[in-house]
């Protein structure tokens, strides 16, 4: 059996070995490290993580407890599959959360901030001309967390972090097939919208982006994206 291998992750000083665990395992869930209804072992895990099965078995409970993986009858721990109806409410809730959180971030952002937002926005670049699908989506999630942080009150992350998290097996698929699936710049939108300073600009190309990241928003593209995953 071909040896699993995560997505790096560096570790804080002073981090339990639980919670780089359950940081590491949340952050391969959430970048689509795993696909939809792949098993998963502690034994595994635990190799991959060079780490004793007792970290890794605490951080599979509490990744079981918030849906991100699922503990089946027969004790077999699975990443959950998703319906066209879970997806699209996902999805749905995912655009109202991040255009909020983007709208609200603009008046903060300096233009320093804003040139760190252009190159997280080149490394997405560079990791998917090199095939780094795993790079790719965690350099996309800075893209974003980078904007929505900007915001001193904001509150909206850990929930826009959920439904990533909830999303990301899914996205994983997405990515492998980004050439066909994304055509517009909205990224590049957005950062134009952000250096005018308009709100709503940079609300509707983040909408747009999350719409045409999954090859649009209409039932027939949720088919297609979901039908990869099968």
């Amino acid at each position: 059996m071909k040896a699993l291998v995560l997505p790096a992750l560096e570790r804080p000083e002073g981090m339990t070995t639980h919670d780089y665990a359950f940081a590491r395992l949340r952050q391969a869930i959430m970048v689509g490290a795993f696909r939809p209804g792949t098993s998963v072992t502690i034994r595994g895990l635990a190799q991959a993580l060079e780490s004793s099965p007792t970290p890794v078995r605490e951080a599979l409970r509490q990744l079981t407890s918030i849906g991100a993986l699922d503990f089946l009858e027969n004790r077999r721990i699975v990443v959950p599959r998703i319906t066209p109806a879970r997806f699209e409410e996902l999805i749905s809730l995912r655009i109202v959360l991040e255009s909020h959180a983007a709208r609200r971030a603009v008046a903060h952002l300096s233009d320093r901030q804003i040139d760190r937002i252009v190159a997280i926005d080149e490394a997405i670049e560079a990791a998917i001309l090199d095939g780094q699908k795993a790079a790719a989506l965690i350099a996309n999630q800075a893209f974003h967390r980078q904007i929505y942080m900007a915001n001193p009150d904001q509150v909206a992350m850990p929930l826009i972090e959920s439904v990533w998290l909830q999303l990301g097996p899914i996205l994983g698929i997405a990515m492998e097939h980004v050439a066909e699936l994304y055509v517009v710049d909205r990224h590049r939108e957005a950062i134009d919208a952000l250096r005018r300073r308009d709100e709503d600009a940079v609300a509707e190309a983040i909408g747009a982006d999350i719409r045409e990241g999954i090859g649009g928003f209409d039932q027939q593209a949720i088919a297609k994206l979901l039908s990869l995953a099968r």
